[in-house]
């Protein structure tokens, strides 16, 4: 016992696989949902922060060729102190896919695909805001009927977690988050809510 330490960071909460296959798969099999499928896979496929998915443009996933891009440099994202350096991300393959088949909804829709456009448009025709981002996960929780409810935050956790669990690598999880310091990052090394499911579910009772 002498070589445990005092005090560990409490891991985060993240959704299991399981949690993540229902939330695709009700938002991708709902008639109304392919939006909202589109943003939940960019938070788990990127670990983007809320602000960073509503204050998505047009232009920052799109070439001027019609073509989606693959790294996504971000123009809003979590600033430090000090003059930020310029952070970007990159794209999963099959979240690649998903965004081209979504600006090609967009455009059947006839919404603005100029550069300046919002990506993620609300029902009014605006940018769909941080708050509707928080409520629509909460209405797709519960259609996939989640035991209990996660914040939006809990996606890019899960990201993240995702990410050190297929790797084992936290300097690359660290480059993923965007983190400054890696001490922050350190905590997605922690048991996971999905190790824990894993470990209990054949335990005799």
């Amino acid at each position: 016992m002498g070589n445990m330490p005092a005090f560990a960071p409490a891991p985060p909460r993240t959704l299991t696989k399981s949690e993540q296959s229902r939330l695709l798969k009700v938002t991708g099999d709902h008639r109304a949902g392919f939006r909202d499928h589109v943003i939940f896979a960019l938070a788990l496929g990127t670990g983007l922060r809320e602000h960073e998915i509503a204050g998505l443009n047009v232009g920052d996933v799109r070439h001027a060729d019609g073509r989606v891009l693959r790294r996504v440099v971000l123009r809003v994202f979590k600033r430090s102190a000090g003059k930020p350096a310029p952070q970007d991300v990159f794209l999963p393959e099959a979240l690649w896919h998903k965004l081209s088949k979504f600006v090609a909804w967009k455009q059947a829709r006839g919404e603005r695909l100029d550069p300046s456009a919002p990506l993620f448009m609300s029902r009014r025709g605006g940018r769909i805001a941080t708050r509707t981002l928080r409520h629509l996960f909460g209405v797709w929780q519960a259609r996939a009927g989640f035991d209990h409810r996660f914040n939006f935050h809990s996606l890019r956790h899960t990201s993240l977690t995702n990410a050190y669990r297929a790797t084992r690598d936290i300097r690359l999880v660290q480059r993923i988050a965007r983190h400054k310091n890696i001490e922050t990052t350190t905590i997605y090394a922690a048991v996971a809510d999905e190790d824990l499911f894993l470990a209990t579910r054949h335990l005799p009772c």
